[in-house]
């Protein structure tokens, strides 16, 4: 075991076995740690059921958990979940949330809602360009499933979904303000007011931040090695470009039966982090906003066995981007293009727009039955783009002077607008067919304007074996959309659309255990099995000179294991962690695909060494991930970070307390860049960082 890893273990240990002992010598002590309501999950059928017989392999992470493990985005927390790693894109060091293995540039292949509605943006397919991370404050739970979610949500529950619930006028109860400092010149403050106006529950939540980001050398750009044919242009060695300032809020109003939300989000400032051509440009700058609403109607008792909800959605997301793809006296002329001494600029920026409307009912007056039938109508619209740049094509693959920056015309602009429709219906079946038998079948038809029509079908059998024991079996089938630049790109060779396009596939196998062997033991572990179809790719066209074109080409074959447990080991101290281990194909080249962890196992203790104070403990280990076919570059090395929280949290006082440091022992952490040539050392990551936050209750 290398020497930074057996380090990490040690101090692990000495932490668990120390809180162990403390509480043996202290009766006094108690585990309050409340982690929340974990035994239930909803985002499987759409209704709540017990976790343990739920038809998906899933985890749920409380509010409770995010602060117990000090997390301040999303991506921290979601590094948690069996089987799912975060890794990183170039631009904008954006996550990706790999899971399975199933890795790709953009990371559509994984679906996330916020209460149940979809953020996946049209472009490519992803959250947005410009996503920024999510900060957790006002998260009250996450849900994940691991493995094809298309029979209930349709496209992009492909790997898998993650869904968050945010907090509603109950969970935040009162009125709150908290402040965040850390390293890298990071500050955030919000506040939070939830309760009752009359008979109108209101939650407000409001979050301003800003950080200067990491600093980390790059030692070679992609601008490096185009210096090699005559140039001196390369801004490496230099740092990336990381920072961002950040405004998160939301407004969420219930009365009856009904519940209005509206949500705004910006992310102003951002970084081109290792520069959108792989080749650093620390003036560049974006920005994003994304605005969401939604309206919901919901009443159980509809009529009698009946529970209908009525729900109408509108998100309007736009990006600008001031980009330097390349430095002053970048040259092209080695291969017929063209030289910029004031450095290759492109400034696009598209609007985007979504309208969706969901119909759905429950249905129980079959007995050992509970039916759901839902239909849907959505909208996608990329309905403006802009572009100006000093660069075209001109029909070839190196880029050529424009000699000054100029609007982009209708044939050279890099995506014209467009919009297409789905309309969808869907059924599922809940079936107690046997005593202590539950069988879960449902299937969905998805009807496109733009590319044709596709039926997803998902079936589960769970059998509690014992009062502490369930099994179960999942067989499903998944589909991801082709996005917009898959589709309609132009003027890019590197990415040529193509309107012939097929969704790819995916088809799951899962099998699963969930076994609490006593009291306080909770151990589970799924074996999973996948085959992708019709895998969507840029792939270069028999003339190099014409560049890359959208594909349906090849397939994947994976499969691995997921284990997991929990451990009260006493009335102060809780053990938990997980372990996943997969292996995949490409079937074209028959070699790995690449960039995912064959290897990663999560760890965490948490120790309540006082009646108001906690100290968690959690570490993770990254390990064995290949090159893409093709790439002869060493094996990405293995890393292992170990993260600290001390958090004081009383009830009978406003305040409360944490302070954390994450990759305690500044581990040389690196997620993959995308070639040869490009980055060649890789992404670097965060070392050492502090977070002081504090929290008062008005």
């Amino acid at each position: 075991m290398p020497r930074m890893q057996k380090r990490a273990l040690s101090f692990f240990l000495a932490m668990v076995w120390g809180g162990y002992a403390c509480a043996q010598m202290s009766e006094e002590d108690e585990l309050a740690l409340a982690f929340g309501d974990k035994t239930t999950l909803s985002i499987a059928t759409g209704a709540a059921q017990p976790l343990s017989r739920a038809p998906a392999a899933a985890t749920v992470i409380t509010a409770e958990d995010i602060a117990a493990i000090g997390a301040t985005d999303l991506d921290e927390v979601l590094e948690t979940v069996p089987g799912l790693h975060v890794s990183r894109q170039q631009s904008f060091n954006d996550a990706k949330y790999v899971i399975r293995g199933i890795s790709s540039q953009y990371n559509p292949e994984v679906l996330m809602l916020v209460n149940g509605i979809p953020l996946t943006q049209a472009f490519v397919g992803n959250r947005g360009d410009l996503w920024g991370g999510l900060p957790v404050e006002n998260i009250a739970r996450i849900e994940v499933i691991r493995g094809p979610g298309s029979a209930l949500y349709g496209a992009d529950a492909f790997a898998g979904v993650i869904n968050i619930t945010t907090k509603g006028a109950a969970e935040i109860n009162g009125t709150r303000a908290g402040i965040r400092a850390g390293s890298f010149n990071t500050q955030d403050a919000w506040f939070q007011h939830g309760g009752k106006v009359g008979a109108l529950d209101v939650a407000a939540y409001l979050r301003i931040g800003s950080t200067d980001g990491f600093k980390k050398t790059i030692a070679v750009d992609a601008q490096t090695g185009l210096d090699a044919f005559g140039t001196h242009a390369s801004l490496a060695p230099g740092n990336g470009s990381f920072g961002k300032d950040s405004i998160d809020g939301q407004l969420d109003l219930g009365y009856d039966k009904w519940r209005f939300r509206v949500g705004y989000t910006k992310r102003d400032n951002v970084g081109s982090a290792y520069g959108v051509a792989s080749a650093l440009d620390p003036t560049g700058s974006s920005s994003a906003e994304r605005v969401t609403s939604d309206l919901t109607w919901h009443d159980k008792n509809f009529a009698e066995n009946w529970d209908i909800t009525l729900q109408a959605s509108y998100s309007d997301y736009n990006e600008k981007s001031r980009l330097v793809l390349f430095p002053a006296g970048s040259s092209f002329a080695f291969a017929g293009g063209g030289t910029f001494p004031n450095g290759m600029q492109g400034n696009p920026s598209k609007w985007e727009r979504h309208l969706r409307y969901t119909a759905s009912a429950f249905y129980t007056g079959f007995a050992n039955h509970r039916l759901r039938l839902g239909l849907g109508h959505e909208k996608e619209d990329i309905y403006k783009t802009s572009e100006s740049k000093n660069f075209g094509f001109a029909g070839t693959v190196m880029p050529q002077a424009l000699g000054s920056v100029v609007d982009a015309t209708a044939a050279t602009i890099f995506l014209q607008p467009h919009s297409r429709d789905l309309n969808y219906l869907y059924a599922q079946d809940e079936w107690t067919f046997a005593k202590d038998w539950f069988l879960t079948a449902g299937v969905r038809h998805d009807r496109y304007s733009d590319f044709g029509s596709t039926t997803n079908p998902r079936i589960a059998v769970a059998w509690e074996a014992a009062y502490d024991l369930t099994a179960k079996m999942m067989v499903g089938r998944a589909f991801r959309a082709p996005s917009f630049v898959e589709l309609y790109a132009t003027s890019n060779p590197v990415a040529a659309g193509n309107p012939n396009l097929r969704p790819e596939t995916i088809e799951t196998f899962e099998a699963g255990l969930n076994w609490t062997p006593k009291s306080g033991v909770q151990l589970g572990g799924t074996l999973f099995r996948y085959h992708m179809r019709d895998i969507l790719r840029f792939v270069a066209n028999a003339n190099p000179f014409t560049g890359n074109t959208a594909q349906n080409t090849g397939g994947q074959i994976g499969e691995g294991l997921e284990l997991e447990a929990a451990w009260d080991i006493s009335k102060s101290v809780r053990l938990s962690g997980n372990y996943a281990i997969q292996h995949a194909t490409d079937q074209t080249t028959h070699k790995d695909p690449g960039d995912a962890p064959r290897q990663h196992m999560y760890v965490r203790a948490d120790w309540r060494f006082l009646p108001e104070w906690t100290l968690n403990t959690q570490a993770n280990w990254v390990a064995d991930r290949k090159r893409t076919a093709g790439d002869t570059r060493p094996q990405i090395p293995d890393y292992t970070t170990v993260d600290l929280t001390l958090r004081q949290a009383s009830s009978h006082s406003p305040w409360d307390f944490a302070i954390s440091v994450r990759n305690l022992f500044d581990e040389k952490a690196l997620e993959p860049s995308a070639a040869p040539g490009q980055i060649p050392g890789d992404l670097p990551q965060p070392g050492r960082a502090w977070y002081f936050q504090a929290n008062y209750k008005l």
